[in-house]
């Protein structure tokens, strides 16, 4: 009776059979052919699928939304303590004007109209002037003049004192003042001014000048002279018939410590000319 082998698989066969054939051409020690199977094996053990689990845990991702978080401090506010002193405005002294009168371009008679003002009018004081006035022959007076504007008004002019009345504030806190003269060139000043003493008596004089007797206001001669012991603004004027050389008297006494003088002006309707030295007569 045959003994039986078990049945080699088709591959396994296959193999052995090489192997078989391999020893029959080459004698070669069978350890190789171990080396050989052993080597098969591992490359079929390679092949298989094995299936390894891995726990993955996730990186987690960053955040790049920022949040801020800001603590604010507080600058604290300066507590200032303020002591107001308060500063009085000046209010201008304030008149009344008692009746119809001229309002002049100058602290006197002797000057140019420059408009009227009405009784009950009311006015804002500027300043003043005290001058010495001729009111008849040979009796020369001060008064006090005033110079005064509408309340809140840019055109100011002179007013006796005495023709108005005060009604708020003190005509002594404004300033004693001295106005300028509204300047006209359409005629010269005299040419030729002179003048001589007799006693207190001094008579200034000067030669015409000829204007239109439309334009024709005379002449002005402002005087500083001495009335008793303190010498005095005295504007006089002329206002007689335009002669050849006309001529005005002032009263001019001695003891005062500066000494006098004077000037002369051309007057036509418009204003006054530049003005000519008169050369005043001392003692």
């Amino acid at each position: 009776m045959k003994k039986k082998f078990p049945r080699l698989g088709a591959p396994l066969a296959g193999l052995l059979l090489l192997l078989f054939a391999g020893t029959a051409c080459n004698s070669q020690p069978a350890v190789r052919e171990v080396t050989v199977v052993q080597t098969v094996l591992q490359t079929l053990e390679v092949t298989r699928i094995i299936e390894v689990p891995v726990t993955v845990t996730p990186t987690p991702t960053p955040d790049y939304s920022l949040t801020f978080t800001s603590t604010a401090t507080e600058t604290p506010t300066p507590s200032l303590t303020s002591t107001l002193t308060r500063t009085p405005t000046y209010s201008a002294p304030m008149v009344r004007v008692l009746m119809h009168s001229a309002c002049l371009n100058g602290p006197g008679v002797a000057y140019l109209y420059k408009y009227d003002l009405f009784t009950g009018t009311l006015m804002e004081v500027l300043g003043w002037q005290e001058i010495l006035s001729q009111n008849k022959p040979g009796v020369w007076e001060p008064s006090v003049w005033l110079y005064i504007q509408a309340i809140g008004g840019t055109n100011p002019c002179w007013i006796l004192s005495s023709l108005v009345q005060v009604v708020h504030g003190n005509i002594n806190d404004t300033p004693q003042y001295t106005s300028r003269l509204p300047y006209s060139q359409l005629y010269e000043p005299p040419k030729a001014v002179d003048a001589w003493r007799n006693g207190n008596e001094v008579t200034v004089i000067w030669s015409s000048v000829w204007m239109t007797e439309d334009d024709y206001r005379g002449y002005l001669v402002e005087a500083w002279i001495c009335h008793a012991g303190q010498i005095y603004f005295a504007p006089v004027s002329y206002t007689g018939v335009n002669i050849a050389n006309p001529g005005l008297i002032f009263q001019d006494e001695p003891g005062c410590s500066q000494p006098s003088s004077g000037r002369v002006y051309t007057v036509e309707k418009h204003g006054y000319t530049q003005w000519r030295i008169v050369p005043w007569p001392s003692f």
